[in-house]
């Protein structure tokens, strides 16, 4: 049984940066400004309360007879208690006998086109401590875009000396909260496989992050600085467009309400978690891109396909928009940044935002511990991506339109089996019983149709005919 180190980072990062705001807001009070004491405040009990709830309602307190551990939620102390409490039970795994366990079973990674299914006994403590690991990787994530964002993008606008510590404290608990919710995806996503994931992929990860987070909390400092009333709109714009997006597709998918949430919530309490489910994904998408896909239709409210579509576009427009702010930062800039070269500071987080990206297609193409799965590589999928749109813009044009009459026509059976004889097939193609993730997705909106041909082969078929070798994964 693992140490439970990410509980201990989770609340250390928690406590060391409301310990900081704590002190930071006294010395606001004690310097007369009132407005920069209640941001911070703000943006410190905020997420707190947040993190008390998830905590709660993980746990399942409130059915359960604890008032002490309700009243130091109350208090502000939960995740001190909760981390207290897994270490006491990690140090008493082994001195008391299990009255019971029970089994579990996940398949290994396939290795020469074969996945094996191993069973393994779980004892009630390990039980408990998978539930402490997992609501506090949840509240990494709450914590670091709901409090530690906000927070870092006030401390580096107000900028003086004796914030600096916060703000790099901030920093860490944005990054590290950002590294939690990419392991979570990947165990959401293969939750039937034993994923294990290496230091290289948790190393590229923080790179990425790192690089992603800073380049945009820089950019938008840089902005509010000159213009301080157009900031609201584009964070209001930015937050209001991934708040809906969810909503949205729910609407369109004209599913039922989701009921299966908790038990002991009714309608409105289903609405208010909904909402604040959605609220945290706007909020990371508002810095970077939420590896935890959001789909209230799903019965687990989770999107598992894994769309190349969907983070191209988003990393294209993201990377518009950032360019576009500094833009406007360059030519509205005052005297105060007289002392620095500015368009040497554009070009250095322009290339910064770029490193990220580029530390994203390292990840998915070489450290992703379930690359094996995926029926398509990261570069391929990309590449699909582009060719989509170049097939968008080409059908738009006037000259081209009667190939798309062409495009409607269903292709021949012999276009579907032809051998692959360069050898540079995918390495699931052996074993697709085994493979929960080879049906193709849709790159618009996850709509798949199993068609069966003459040869009796399946092809995945969407909106737009395409062969089945530009299928993303």
């Amino acid at each position: 049984m693992r140490l439970p180190c990410s509980i201990f980072v989770s609340v250390s990062l928690f406590t060391a940066e409301t310990t900081a705001a704590l002190y930071l807001s006294s010395t606001y009070s004690s310097a007369g400004d009132q407005i920069w004491q209640g941001l911070t405040l703000l943006f410190t009990l905020v997420p707190s309360v947040l993190v008390q709830l998830t905590l709660t309602f993980i746990h399942r307190d409130l059915s359960r007879d604890r008032p002490l551990i309700l009243l130091l939620h109350i208090l502000q102390l939960g995740p001190i208690v909760r981390c207290l409490e897994a270490f006491c039970i990690y140090g008493s795994v082994g001195r008391v006998e299990e009255p019971y366990v029970s089994i579990t079973r996940k398949k290994q990674m396939p290795r020469g086109g074969q996945s094996e299914e191993v069973e393994r006994q779980v004892g009630q403590a390990e039980g408990k401590l998978f539930t402490h690991r997992a609501a506090f990787a949840r509240t990494s994530v709450i914590q670091a875009f709901l409090g530690s964002a906000p927070q870092l993008t006030l401390q580096l606008y107000i900028c003086v000396l004796q914030q600096g510590t916060l703000m790099v404290i901030s920093l860490l608990s944005i990054v590290y909260g950002a590294l939690r919710c990419n392991i979570l995806a990947i165990k959401l996503k293969y939750d039937d496989y034993e994923v294990d994931v290496r230091p290289m992929a948790y190393l590229c990860i923080f790179l990425w992050r790192s690089f992603e987070i800073a380049t945009r909390v820089v950019v938008l400092v840089l902005f509010s600085s000159v213009l301080q009333l157009w900031i609201l709109p584009v964070v209001l714009l930015n937050f209001l467009t991934f708040f809906l997006y969810p909503w949205i597709l729910f609407w369109q998918s004209h599913s039922p309400f989701p009921e299966n949430i908790e038990k002991t919530l009714t309608r409105v309490g289903t609405t208010i978690v909904l909402c604040l489910l959605t609220f945290l994904y706007a909020g990371i998408n508002m810095f970077c891109w939420s590896a935890v896909q959001v789909k209230l239709n799903d019965p687990d409210l989770i999107n598992k396909a894994l769309n190349w579509y969907h983070m191209a576009v988003y990393y294209m427009l993201r990377f518009v928009e950032n360019a576009s702010l500094l833009l406007l930062w360059y030519i509205y800039k005052t005297d105060f940044y007289n002392f620095i070269c500015a368009p040497l500071l554009v070009l250095q987080l322009l290339v910064a935002y770029t490193m990220a990206i580029f530390f994203m297609l390292v990840f998915f193409q070489f450290c992703h511990p379930c690359r094996r799965l995926f029926s398509s590589s990261m570069t391929q999928g990309l590449w699909n991506c582009s060719s989509l749109l170049c097939l968008m813009c080409n059908s738009a044009s006037p000259h081209n339109r009667p190939i798309g009459k062409v495009a409607l026509e269903p292709p021949s059976p012999t276009a579907y089996t032809q051998p692959v004889k360069d050898g540079a097939h995918d390495t699931t193609s052996d074993s697709t019983d085994d493979m929960p993730n080879d049906t193709t997705y849709d790159m618009l909106n996850d709509t798949v149709y199993d068609i069966s041909d003459e040869l009796g082969n399946k092809t995945a078929v969407h909106g737009a005919v395409l062969p089945p070798d530009c299928a993303a994964s």
